[in-house]
């Protein structure tokens, strides 16, 4: 069983009042970073959208110069009861047997995280206990939405000067589908795509299913935290906890691809401003994925084609944005140089 931090059962009005009273971004820190990029030897914007890193880290994690001493890659991984409806290529075991592999190293979010060197933690979520098919019942009950959430929290821990939010679970892309289509509107194939892999038949299948399953729940459509109970997925709601927590710690987020950008959703249908202190890592393959971003306002920072999942994305992203704070941080200012500096 999840628990919030005191030991106390969670429940979604602690979450909607913890949503409500998020900090802002500082902006003296974001400030301090402006100035001293303007001095250093580079034609001013020259290094495009890593000065604009640098200065969102700066901002979000309140404090110059930003650091990426400790990035935290975190995989939330859990089964969802619409697989029986043969939503998936392949079977919701996979999920149990793809965090094992995660343990022993041999996924790609292993090689990844070790590339960029970044940690790598996995979260289980009662891989035994699929959610309820969401066709037929909620997905979620209140308290376990509730108790998802708060866990999601504890992987937001001090020290991390970044989270990076990823997932695990066959038959989740169904469940964002249907969770952006409850939350924005519009046709259920709009939001619907290949996942796993499925095509033809089993692609109009899944379509239909997110289709009913909207009709079912759109009803809940006021209160985004209902329809993410009702839609999601415990790995979902775990997503939009750390999402809530990483807020309150200072500690910026990184969203990998659609299902974590969809669990994130939730929180900006509920409050808009709720992702300022989140980046998109990349653009997924996933067609809802661009429709979403849209929806959001946000410019991923890559676009691979990439549909894994698994945090993946997100972890390519550390890259960038220590190739920011390493600029940032370790060029040598125009009068350090002894380089003139611009003439107006």
């Amino acid at each position: 069983m999840y628990r919030d931090a005191d030991g106390a059962e969670a429940d979604l009005d602690e979450m909607r009042a913890l949503l409500s009273g998020l900090p802002g971004p500082d902006a003296e820190a974001g400030r301090a970073v402006a100035a001293r990029e303007a001095s250093l030897t580079k034609p001013a914007g020259s290094l495009g959208r890593l000065e604009e890193l640098s200065q969102w880290l700066a901002m979000w994690q309140r404090r110059a110069p930003p650091r990426l001493d400790r990035p935290r890659v975190a995989v939330f991984a859990g089964n969802h009861g619409v697989v029986r409806q043969g939503v998936s290529a392949y079977p919701a075991e996979v999920t149990a047997q793809m965090v094992q592999n995660f343990i022993a190293g041999g996924a790609a979010i292993n090689q990844l995280c070790k590339a960029v060197d970044a940690e790598l933690r996995v979260y289980e979520m009662a891989l035994e206990a699929p959610t309820a098919d969401f066709t037929e019942a909620p997905a979620l009950s209140e308290a376990e939405c509730a108790r998802a959430m708060a866990y999601g929290m504890t992987a937001v821990e001090d020290g991390l000067d970044l989270i990076c939010l990823g997932e695990m679970g066959i038959g989740n892309t169904t469940a964002a589908a249907a969770l952006c289509a409850a939350l924005f509107g519009g046709a259920a194939k709009g939001w619907t795509g290949p996942g796993t892999g499925v095509a033809g038949a089993a692609l109009a299948r899944k379509t239909e299913v997110v289709a009913r399953a909207v009709a079912l729940h759109g009803g809940a459509g006021r209160d985004p935290f209902e329809l993410l109970r009702r839609l999601g997925g415990h790995e979902l709601a775990a997503i939009a906890g750390a999402v809530m927590a990483a807020r309150r710690a200072a500690i910026p987020v990184v969203l990998d691809g659609y299902v974590s950008t969809a669990a994130a959703a939730v929180l900006h249908a509920a409050r808009p401003g709720a992702l300022d202190h989140c980046l998109v890592a990349h653009a997924s393959a996933e067609p809802g994925h661009r429709r979403l971003l849209e929806h959001l306002g946000q410019a991923p920072l890559l676009d691979l084609g990439m549909r894994l999942g698994e945090g993946s994305g997100a972890a390519l992203a550390v890259f960038l944005l220590r190739a920011a704070v390493a600029c940032h941080t370790g060029m040598a200012t125009f009068g350090e140089a002894g380089v003139s500096g611009r003439e107006d």
